[in-house]
């Protein structure tokens, strides 16, 4: 058996990593194969009233355990954290499958999640330790690319799916692929565990993180929704967020094995790259969310067109990711690809803003593509960074730190822009209607109208149309196009300017030179000789606790690991 992750023979290398984009694309493929699914799940299962929960509980329990998972994953090994999640996910998809009703299908979704965050921040970690950082830009380009590639195919798959054969089947067609899976990584990822002293787990951390965590979450998800953000439920849960948090700092302080050691926030390529990771995220999902919405109430499309027409956006994302990769592996510099990125998803974003109800379809696809070649540099850069600036025995730490970040940034910016959206379409759907209209119109008719849901409907807007005159109708029915036009131009000018704010952040970022090989002072500088590049990685690192070091196993080999020999 290897007796470090840098000695694999190829062949377990070549296995390994397959079976690592197969268990990410299974988890990728679930967070959009689902929605395509949901109004046959709601016609089947009934509990119309349940709809959010379905994706809401996934949310929750893949965000909250991410950290936790990290750190346990440094202090036990990564083997036991990949196949357990994997066969939990396998499980959890089969019994969501088999759900009789909504209850079951939200508890089996929650249980799925748990799954999923351990499952994804596990495997980032272990690219990190297949891969040294100079080798590792690469491959985490192409397997962030996967997430664009499950945002694809997924609809596709699950629209078939669920036409075909059922909705069940959205969940049954994990199976085969984490069944192959598990096998592939049971036969050749090795177990190499740090060694040394018993490690303490940081139950009290876990238990306060995941308390200041899910109501946060709760908050966003249900504000200006299900509550208003001023309701006592949305306070109360913000507030005790805020208080769960600041125990949860409190704990981390005091104990001798934290969940997230504060300390690690003191490295400014960490803290850097976790903000950027924030605002890119942000942008990114509420893009990903509010353009078919355009496409279908603005242009007029079908709902099929307007999924489609993120195809152009997720390419572009997926090639440049991988492209990005391969220059940062080339160069060993990351910090022009993300100002490069995050400068053409701010450019994409702003050109997203300035679209109006003329716009035409092709215009809509060019700034897609834009968007996505700024996206798609800067998924692989954060995450780099922050791992080549810490030591081994923290690397599960802070990958999941930044899976963290995106996944907060994720939420954040869906609560964030769905806000924008709600609160200013109202306003100008009322500026856009004629006085004489708004006068003649009965208050009952006009509450109807006040609903972009009339531009995505055609069933809705036939019955609507039935109870006005043809004058009227069109009158109401322009001034909804309006005030979905003005409010979309305002969320993704709120999107360009997170984007702005992301790259003013990367400027910040300070750019270590990429190890090329796990041992610190093994590394060859630029001019042919040796020298301590790799020890001056870590000169920013705030020094650990004496309780914190751990022995590592020993590198018996200073080949480049990589697929080709």
């Amino acid at each position: 058996m290897p007796t470090s992750y840098e000695s694999l023979p190829r062949r377990d290398l070549v296995l390994t990593v397959v079976g690592l984009m197969l268990t990410l694309l299974l988890a990728a493929l679930d967070q959009t194969i689902v929605g395509t699914a949901m109004p046959r799940i709601i016609a089947d299962l009934q509990g119309f009233e349940h709809y959010a929960w379905v994706t809401t509980a996934y949310l929750l329990t893949s965000t909250a355990v991410v950290p936790i998972s990290g750190k346990l994953s440094d202090m036990y090994g990564r083997k036991i954290f990949l196949l357990t999640s994997a066969a939990g996910f396998v499980l959890t998809s089969a019994l969501c499958g088999l759900s009789q009703d909504m209850t079951q299908l939200i508890l089996f979704r929650g249980a799925q999640g748990l799954a999923g965050g351990v499952l994804t921040s596990t495997i980032f970690t272990v690219i990190s330790q297949i891969f040294p950082p100079a080798e590792r830009a690469r491959f985490q380009g192409l397997f962030s690319g996967i997430f664009g590639l499950a945002s694809i195919v997924g609809p596709l798959i699950g629209g078939y799916l669920t036409d075909n054969l059922s909705w069940r089947w959205v969940f049954y067609v994990n199976l085969p692929i984490g069944l192959l899976a598990l096998v592939v990584l049971w036969l050749s990822f090795p177990n190499i565990r740090p060694v040394g002293r018993a490690r303490q787990i940081d139950f009290l951390g876990a238990i306060t993180l995941v308390l200041g965590v899910v109501p946060l979450l709760l908050a966003l998800s249900w504000g200006g929704n299900d509550y208003a953000w001023t309701s006592p439920v949305v306070i109360g849960l913000v507030v005790l967020a805020a208080v769960m948090l600041f125990a949860f700092g409190l704990v981390e302080s005091r104990t001798a094995e934290p969940i997230i050691p504060l300390g690690l926030f003191r490295n400014s390529v960490i803290s850097v790259s976790v903000a950027a990771m924030v605002c890119m995220s942000m942008g990114m999902f509420g893009t990903i969310l509010f353009i078919p919405l355009y496409i279908q109430g603005v242009i007029g499309t079908s709902a099929t067109q307007s999924g489609t027409v993120l195809m152009p956006l997720m390419i572009t994302m997926i090639l440049s990711s991988v492209v990005s990769g391969q220059i940062i592996s080339r160069t060993g510099r990351y910090k022009l690809p993300g100002i490069f990125g995050m400068t053409l998803m701010a450019i994409g974003l702003f050109l997203l803003s300035t679209m109006g109800a003329d716009t035409d379809y092709a215009t809509v696809v060019r700034n897609m593509i834009i968007v996505g070649l700024g996206m798609g540099p800067t998924m692989p850069v954060f995450t780099l960074a922050a791992q080549n600036a810490v030591k081994m025995n923290q690397l599960g730490v802070v990958t999941s730190l930044t899976q963290f970040a995106r996944s907060i940034g994720q939420t954040l910016g869906v609560a964030l822009f769905g806000a924008v959206l709600t609160n200013q379409f109202s306003p100008a759907f009322q500026a856009a209607l004629p006085p004489q209209i708004a006068s003649a119109v009965p208050q009952e008719m006009l509450a109807q109208f006040q609903n972009p849901q009339v531009l995505l409907s055609p069933e809705l807007a036939d019955t609507l149309r039935q109870q006005a005159s043809p004058q009227v109708f069109d009158a109401l029915f322009g001034a909804i196009k309006f005030g979905l036009v003005s409010s979309l131009h305002d969320v993704f000018l709120l999107g360009a300017a997170l984007g702005a704010i992301g790259l003013v952040i990367v400027f910040f970022l300070k750019e270590l030179p990429l190890r090329k090989t796990y041992a610190p002072t093994a590394v060859e500088s630029s001019e042919g000789t040796a020298a301590q590049v790799g020890e001056a990685a870590f000169q920013s690192l705030p020094p650990l606790r004496p309780e914190e070091e751990v022995e590592e196993v020993p590198v018996v080999s200073r080949r480049k690991p990589g697929l080709v020999a």
